[in-house]
């Protein structure tokens, strides 16, 4: 009898430890900020849709509608940067405040707007204002929460932008089908609800530069201003550049899925409703499996589960060349998602790893800059590539995975080096005392 009972009490602790460890310790404010992200990306209908509205509702070529949506990646290079800057120099919650506010009226102008030029315009800084808020939110989720607990603050982070995802996705193909403005109008709302809430409950959590802590000069000749270590060594950090190039390359991957399939599925014959249910189902499974993913890869090497993964996503998109329904283009994206949730921890925690504790927020703007180019380039050329070479597209889209797969594997060995040399680096007598 005694012996049951202590089982019993094991079965119905066991989902309460899991409770705690996933989500348990966390201060309000993150999980305000969580919240806010949440509704935001429940909200965020209209950029999903981007093409097939300029395709469909404003008659502009496949070509055409992939500049426009790569206008929104070229802005959301700039945004990455700008907000970074903002969150540093004028503060976390003005800097999402802003870029909230700017977002909504964007997204009204858009809603009303007919020109193809001034769509561009505003897809333009809709890519500069939908970016600014991302270094932000990382900047404050670290101001507040301890650092053994940020691991599962970042996970939650991750959880509920896939949550989000897979809930607007859902939601903006059904409205879709009835009116491409009301994305728009509805995407604008929820971003401005996101402002409130963080306007009523974040409070400011930039902290004053210490004065004991004053940054020393380096010695030069007068007249001249000497410059310390910046955003140029992340620039000129080659093991740091390859590993962003190859994060670039899996962005692009990636971004098929929201730029150039949709344009394929038309093509076959599919509507927003089905495309909205491909999105939906790779959120699911993220939201349903994300949390289980690190026991299945902590035994391994980053690089080769990264090369692995890629190498997924590589098979899951290149299957589409010979997609012609639902069921097929469901079953891809089983493949290419699963490949998203194991590469997403250790592409995190290599960047984390590469990136010296002094210059980790320059090392993270330059690491964000892979996913707006790759916005960019994603629709930019694959607009093309696939109005002229149709299926061949989806071949060369693989033909790319397979070889940042490829490169994984090369480059593991020199960057596992340059993490230990790294740490050998950073630590010394003083490195005890930064953490007490």
């Amino acid at each position: 009898m005694q012996a049951a009972e202590q089982h019993q009490r094991r079965v119905t602790g066991t989902p309460r430890r899991w409770l705690a460890d996933t989500a348990g310790g966390l201060p309000a404010t993150f999980w305000y900020l969580w919240t806010g992200l949440l509704i935001n990306r429940a909200g965020a209908f209209a950029m999903l849709f981007l093409s097939l509205y300029l395709t469909a509702a404003r008659g502009a070529s496949e070509s055409l509608a992939g500049v426009v949506v790569g206008a929104y990646g070229a802005g959301g290079a700039v945004g990455v940067l700008l907000g970074g800057v903002l969150a540093d120099r004028w503060g976390r919650r003005s800097t999402l405040i802003a870029a909230h506010l700017a977002t909504a009226v964007l997204m009204v102008a858009l809603a009303v707007s007919q020109r193809l030029g001034v769509i561009a315009a505003l897809a333009l800084l809709v890519g500069v204002t939908h970016s600014m808020p991302s270094p932000a939110f990382v900047a404050a989720i670290v101001d507040v929460v301890p650092e053994q607990r940020r691991s599962r603050a970042f996970n939650l982070q991750f959880w509920a932008f896939n949550l989000g995802m897979a809930v607007a996705s859902l939601l903006a193909g059904l409205l879709a089908e009835a009116s491409y403005v009301a994305l728009f109008l509805v995407d604008a709302a929820a971003t401005l609800a996101t402002a409130v809430l963080i306007a009523w409950k974040v409070p400011e959590t930039l902290a004053q530069k210490s004065p004991r802590n004053p940054v020393r000069p380096t010695p030069a000749s007068p007249g001249h201003r000497p410059r310390g270590p910046g955003l140029h060594t992340a620039l000129t950090d080659r093991h740091f550049l390859a590993f962003v190039g190859l994060t670039f390359v899996l962005a692009v991957l990636t971004m098929q899925a929201s730029t150039i399939m949709p344009l394929a599925m038309r093509a076959d014959g599919l509507g927003p409703s089905a495309y909205g249910t491909v999105v939906a189902l790779g959120g699911v499974l993220i939201v349903l499996g994300q949390l289980f993913v690190p026991r299945l890869i902590d035994r391994h090497r980053k690089a080769h589960v990264l090369a692995f993964s890629t190498a997924l996503l590589a098979i899951g998109f290149g299957a589409l060349a010979v997609a012609d329904d639902l069921a097929f283009y469901l079953g891809a994206c089983v493949v290419w998602t699963v490949g998203s949730m194991l590469a997403a921890p250790p592409n995190a925690q290599i960047n984390a790893d590469l990136a010296p504790p002094a210059l980790r927020a320059r090392y993270q703007s330059v690491f964000y800059l892979a996913f707006p180019a790759a916005s960019f380039v994603a629709p930019t050329l694959g607009g093309f590539s696939l109005q002229h070479w149709g299926d061949g597209h989806w071949l060369l889209v693989g033909a790319l995975g397979l070889l940042a797969a490829g490169g994984h594997l090369l480059a593991g060995p020199s960057r596992e080096r340059r993490v230990t040399a790294l740490r050998q680096a950073t630590a010394g007598p003083a490195e005890p005392a930064l953490h007490r």
